[in-house]
């Protein structure tokens, strides 16, 4: 069985990260989404929040699961019984870092490839980022991320407007 890992924050998803997750579980047989875990980052939304939003998401993919993990990616990999990790490139920015962190991973793991997933012309500016921005600040997100993502975020900013 051909297993690849998708890892990433996901804070939130966007349907660009959709996009590379649909793409990529044509070439394996099973994608874990792994929501990535670093306590050194205070996230928009929980691990918990990031999961359940993506398991309701990916829930029609039978090849599609999703989980959370710290740690070194490689280990976490390894421990799925993966034997590739997926990663969606944007621009030329992104393949710099990229490239580092498999040449990296490459070191810890050579066994297990690094697979690059160029972003679809429509999400080439999306970010987690950018959406977290425009929707704090009132804009229109809609068509960017999935509705269940738009409802959250909405819910998530009158939250902390509020003070709660």
């Amino acid at each position: 069985m051909r297993i690849g890992v998708y890892p990433g924050s996901f804070d939130p998803v966007t349907n660009g990260h959709l996009d590379i997750l649909e793409r990529s579980s044509k070439l394996f047989d099973r994608v874990v989404v792994a929501v990535i875990h670093n306590p050194q980052k205070r996230g928009f939304f929980t691990i918990e929040e990031r999961v359940d939003i993506l398991k309701n998401i990916t829930s029609h993919n039978p090849k599609v699961s999703v989980d959370s993990f710290s740690g070194l990616l490689m280990d976490y990999v390894k421990n799925q019984g993966a034997q590739a990790v997926i990663r969606g490139l944007r621009a030329v920015s992104d393949f710099d870092y990229e490239m580092q962190m498999a040449l990296m991973n490459n070191k810890l793991s050579p066994e297990i490839e690094t697979i690059f997933i160029i972003s679809c012309p429509q999400y080439i500016y999306l970010s987690s980022t950018k959406i977290k921005e425009v929707a704090i600040l009132g804009g229109c997100i809609h068509g960017l991320v999935p509705s269940l993502v738009e409802e959250r975020l909405k819910e998530k900013i009158k939250l902390l407007g509020s003070g709660s």
